[in-house]
């Protein structure tokens, strides 16, 4: 297990990919080069990323476009079979499934959870999530709980699956939703241990169920505020150790990496204002409350931080100030950070040109 807890790499500073089973990954824009989810560039993504030492890919667990005129994330990919394919094509890489537990019923996910986990002999993750989109739950016919039970729903989903994992055999669950009679899943997880299990919960109900259940949590970052994160950060690992646990904290971050800083804010600007998929922002942030009469004052902060990335630390800068920031994050404590581009495969090449060394001479990283 200590292996899976540390993504099968002796590296300080975890590295991963954020987003990249979506059209248009995490960047709302509408830019010709923008990211384009398919699975010919995933493979090339994910075998790149292995080659450069990267721990994980995470994927989003999305299901319908956002509209706009780029149908942002309008294509995307199931992510428990597209870390199946992915892992088969790569070596060292984590990949994580991103699961809504109120859609998927908890002893299928564990035998699909199980068959990715054999198929990268020990390197799938699972990302439990509770959903948030009720366009997306009508579409499957379900009714979205509140906001209380829907953790604690997945409390039973998450705790059935774990003991359908472990060494017990036909097994009756007699919960307030789950029930079920006999339960047999065979095999076990790979190597007789049991998948990494991640959350991005935010408020203080998800937060509480991640550091009850889970090895990690997501948790975003604000630059400029690293003493808020890393206070953060304290809390949480508090908070487990209280409960006779440990769990990491991840943070994700936005990259736009050029040779100057002018060049850096030049494409940042070109793609996330100038360019930006504005009714696709505009249709996310109406889903979730965030309109111009609700926030008069931060609003157009708060579509510019949307059309970056859908949230996330937004680093902007030469390789000296983006490796910089991304010590920043790791003093601060994060265990790793999830990394989304523009365009995953164009620019991937020149971070691992000239980020990574820069992490391997700050003992972040061990050179390739």
């Amino acid at each position: 297990m200590r292996e899976r807890l540390a993504l099968h790499s002796r590296n300080r500073l975890k590295l991963g990919l954020f987003g990249a089973n979506c059209s248009s990954g995490r960047a709302v824009t509408k830019v010709p080069e923008r990211w384009s989810g398919s699975w010919p560039d995933c493979v090339r993504l994910a075998r790149l990323a292995d080659e450069a030492g990267f721990e994980f890919m995470l994927p989003i667990g999305r299901w319908k476009g956002y509209g706009g005129d780029t149908d942002y994330q309008g294509e995307t990919w199931e992510t428990v079979t597209w870390a199946a394919g992915l892992l088969a094509a790569t070596r060292r890489l984590t990949v994580f499934g991103t699961v809504h537990a109120p859609l998927i019923h908890p002893v299928i996910a564990a035998k699909e959870f199980v068959t990715a986990d054999h198929i990268g002999e020990g390197r799938f993750g699972l990302n439990v999530v509770c959903g948030w989109n009720e366009d997306e739950f009508e579409m499957f016919g379900a009714t979205m709980r509140e906001h209380e039970e829907r953790y604690d729903y997945a409390q039973e989903w998450l705790d059935t699956i774990k003991r359908a994992w472990g060494e017990e055999s036909d097994f009756d669950v007699d919960g307030r939703f789950i029930r079920l009679k006999q339960v047999r899943a065979k095999p076990k997880p790979f190597g007789g241990s049991r998948p990494i299990i991640m959350n991005a919960a935010a408020s203080p109900t998800g937060q509480a169920f991640a550091i009850r259940n889970c090895d990690a949590l997501f948790s975003n970052a604000s630059l400029g505020r690293l003493d808020a994160f890393a206070a953060h950060i304290a809390n949480v690992q508090a908070q487990a150790q209280a409960q006779g646990r440990a769990i990491d904290v991840y943070t994700v971050a936005v990259v736009t990496c050029r040779p100057s800083k002018r060049e850096a804010e030049d494409y940042y600007r070109h793609c996330v204002i100038d360019h930006a998929d504005w009714a696709a922002v505009d249709h996310i942030l109406a889903m979730r409350g965030v309109t111009r009469q609700a926030y008069p004052e931060d609003f157009e902060e708060r579509r510019a931080f949307q059309a970056n990335g859908m949230g996330g630390v937004p680093i902007v800068g030469d390789p000296d100030a983006v490796a910089a920031e991304l010590m920043h994050l790791s003093a601060a404590g994060a265990r790793g950070i999830g990394l989304s581009f523009v365009n995953y495969l164009d620019e991937l090449p020149y971070f691992c040109a000239e980020i990574l060394p820069r992490l391997a001479r700050a003992d972040l990283r061990e050179p390739l």
